[in-house]
């Protein structure tokens, strides 16, 4: 919005030229919805105590957990609000990957409070219907599929490797279904994960970090060709998004660190997840996401074995899962899992990045 107000007025006021460089309002991005969720951090905190929002803990999980019983739940409205403010503040918003990530936060923001709200009143863990909850991923992440599909460049249903620098397949109208599928998969990936203090919060600010790069290069024409990575007109635009998503991640840590004062819920965790899963996508990096998410996918994947070879066999893989649990019933603590998982996602982010030099 600064943008389309401020920068047409260069003549008059020379100064509002900063406002065309994507550095610039990609840096002040990041202050502004980190000042946000740090400023209104407290005001929140005592807010959700005065109307008695606090998490349900599972009774069959680590027993260390349950001091945290009745902590202040649905901070992540607190994410939603600091990002989508300052997204448009300083976004270009007639760029329409602006609109997908709002939309992507918005929407599966609404789900993820929903299903706070549920469990709120209900005092337990169970929240929305399973299937009630997929079905309103499903429908958000459909309306991001199509828009991608209909209005996208010509590279939207192209699907790109690491390390080679051709598209391996032009997925057609069959990319619909795969974005659904991947964006409801990351958002759920991002939600099982959020189970420990901080643990979701510092793995997203690692991604946004590393979207912002990537989406920087992308939206850059003599980067993407001299990388050979696909170019996206308007991609700049998504790094201001990515440092938005970092600097609320690193405001709400502020809160969130062990031990919490706030959870953000399943509020935060979807609407972190899809948006994520839409950078993903709209910067064609959908299969490079699996490197970028690491730990995400790891996380996903203890479940999905846990669940299965129990189903199979009747025996459980981990002690318990998702797998940061698994490491605390071994004795691990809390804060040493956290780190642990974030030096992990480090090392994941890193590698990732590197794979733009190798193709």
């Amino acid at each position: 919005m600064f943008k389309e107000f401020l920068y047409p007025l260069t003549n008059v006021f020379t100064p509002f030229n900063v406002f065309q460089y994507i550095t610039f309002r990609a840096a002040y991005a990041a202050v502004t919805s980190l000042l946000i969720t740090f400023l209104l951090g407290p005001w929140a905190i005592r807010m959700l105590h005065r109307l008695k929002f606090g998490e349900a803990i599972r009774h069959d999980g680590p027993e260390s957990h349950h001091v945290k019983s009745g902590t202040p739940t649905m901070g992540g409205v607190l994410i939603i609000v600091s990002i989508v403010v300052s997204a448009v503040l300083w976004l270009d918003i007639s760029v329409l990957y602006t609109w997908i990530g709002l939309i992507a936060v918005l929407g599966f923001g609404f789900i993820g409070m929903t299903d706070d709200l549920r469990k709120i009143r209900q005092k337990n863990k169970d929240g929305l219907r399973a299937w009630s909850k997929i079905a309103g991923q499903f429908a958000v992440a459909s309306v991001i599929a199509v828009l991608l599909y209909r209005y996208g460049n010509e590279n939207a249903t192209k699907l790109y490797l690491p390390f080679i620098k051709n598209a391996i397949v032009d997925l057609g109208v069959w990319y619909i279904p795969f974005a659904v599928v991947l964006r409801v998969g990351t958002s759920n990936a991002v939600n099982l994960t959020d189970g420990l203090d901080g643990l979701a919060t510092g793995l997203v600010l690692m991604v946004g970090l590393t979207f912002a790069v990537l989406s920087y290069l992308t939206g850059r024409i003599d980067y993407a060709e001299y990388l050979q990575i696909p170019y996206l007109p308007g991609g700049g635009e998504l790094a201001i998004l990515s440092l938005a998503v970092v600097g609320a991640c690193v405001g709400f840590l502020w809160f969130n660190g062990h031990p919490a004062e706030i959870m953000m819920g399943d509020t935060g965790s979807l609407s972190l997840g899809g948006i994520i899963g839409a950078l993903a996508l709209m910067t064609k990096k959908e299969i490079l996401l699996i490197i970028i998410g690491g730990v995400f996918v790891l996380e996903a994947l203890s479940v999905i074995i846990q669940v299965a070879s129990f189903k199979l066999t009747g025996r459980r893989v981990f002690r318990m899962a998702p797998i940061h649990h698994h490491f605390e019933l071994l004795g691990w603590p809390e804060s040493k899992v956290v780190l642990r998982m974030w030096i992990l996602g480090g090392m994941f982010a890193i590698l990732s990045l590197s794979t733009l030099k190798i193709r």
